[in-house]
């Protein structure tokens, strides 16, 4: 058992990263809308995931330097290279500055789903005293600044997310045989392509190929460790891929009519199998929210880190910088309750232009023997990254149209 868990790691905090609140929302609503017919989905996700998260943690294993370093490195063309790093910081940085109020808020549904809500009044202003436990839960972690220990914290709350969320859909007691149909037989109900598009950028996301390339710096240092690498991504995308497809099987048995957030879900459960259900999934909520609360200040430290070429580690003032800084507006945004709409809608249009664009870069630079020497893809890996490249080029240009409110 010990050496099971010796080379697991980097690729669980990918998954904590995934496995947000706006997955397991979004997850609820595709289970409760549209029953079983998206699983498979889900299933193409989790296959994308795997396919890019390997050749970012095989590129930081090999050249021992982040995503963001390597590309700065090989684009030689100074202007492209500009423009590719402004839109990677405005992407990654802005980006998770803005989703971290989301991230804090979900944590807070878990905790307010069991112990109700505690806000504070000052005057006509309104504070989520849950907020600030959360923010302060995440800050404690980072500030530690120990890459074991937040990584043996990250896998204990992802192994509990998925037994929550698992258990939960075990208690619904749902149909096998509607569930393997679901996974294996794709079909597009009216109305489900908004759904299937949230399902896979949900999942597929590019701040999460930046976070494991640097990551793996931190565990590996040599060529022969990539078999542990490869094996660690596998098994980590899979019990992500898991939760995912337990929140739609748990919402899909339910009966419910309407539904705002995955909280909605857990009181729906009360009626049926009793409060127990009810704190299964507030659980898992929880840990989906601290765990992204965690990661996405991480990955823009370590990206900005990159971008600028600090010679930072966890423990540097400047690292620190960034994450407390994406940290402590993530808290303020959620505890009053603001919605940055613009700069959400900023971001969500730089990261639909940014994961088509990494992708194709990615898949170049991992052709490239003077970057990768012998380890560069095989013909098989590059079909499937080209047909991946193929669906980010679909979600980027959907994502981008729904953010300026064309679609």
């Amino acid at each position: 058992m010990k050496n099971c868990f010796k080379n697991r790691g980097p690729a669980t905090l990918i998954a904590a990263a995934f496995i947000g609140p706006g997955t397991v929302t979004l997850c609820t609503i595709a289970g409760v809308n549209f029953g079983f017919d998206l699983l498979w989905a889900m299933l193409l996700s989790i296959f994308a995931t795997i396919i890019l998260q390997e050749m970012s943690a095989r590129l930081g294993i090999i050249s021992q330097k982040g995503l963001s370093e390597v590309i700065k490195q090989e684009i030689k063309n100074s202007f492209l290279n500009k423009i590719i790093i402004g839109l990677i910081l405005s992407a990654i940085v802005i980006g998770n500055a803005s989703y971290e109020a989301g991230n804090i808020s979900g944590g807070i549904l878990g905790l307010e789903t069991i112990f109700g809500q505690s806000i504070l009044k000052l005057g006509s202003f309104s504070i989520n005293l849950m907020s600030i436990l959360v923010g302060f839960i995440a800050f404690i972690l980072l500030y530690i600044g120990n890459y074991k220990f937040l990584e043996k914290v990250l896998i204990s709350f992802v192994l509990l997310m998925s037994f929550s969320f698992l258990i939960t859909a075990i208690i619904t007691k749902p149909n096998l045989l509607e569930i393997i149909h679901g996974l294996f037989i794709p079909s597009l109900p009216e109305q489900s392509l908004l759904t299937v598009i949230g399902l896979i950028g949900t999942t597929v996301v590019p701040y999460n190929l930046f976070l494991h390339a640097s990551l793996v710096r931190e565990k590996w240092k040599k060529n022969e460790d990539i078999k542990f690498a490869k094996k660690d991504t596998i098994i980590a995308i899979l019990i992500g891929g898991l939760v995912s497809i337990s929140i739609i099987i748990s919402a899909a048995t339910i009966s419910l009519k309407e539904i705002s957030n995955a909280a909605d879900l857990a009181l729906g459960l009360v009626p049926l199998y009793g409060n127990f259900a009810k704190y299964f999934l507030a659980i898992g909520l929880f840990s989906a929210g601290i765990t992204s609360a965690i990661t996405a200040p991480l990955a823009a430290a370590y990206v900005v880190k990159e971008c600028f070429g600090w010679q930072a580690n966890l423990k540097s003032k400047s690292f620190r910088a960034v994450w407390m800084t994406i940290l402590i507006l993530g808290v303020i945004f959620s505890s009053i309750g603001i919605k940055p709409i613009e700069i959400i809608k900023f971001a969500q249009i730089a990261n639909g232009l940014l994961l088509p664009i990494i992708t194709a870069i990615l898949l170049w630079i991992m052709n490239k023997k003077s970057v990768l020497g012998s380890f560069t893809n095989s013909k098989i890996q590059n079909i499937f990254g080209f047909f991946i490249f193929f669906i980010t080029v679909f979600l980027g240009i959907k994502t981008i149209l729904k953010a300026v409110n064309l679609f």
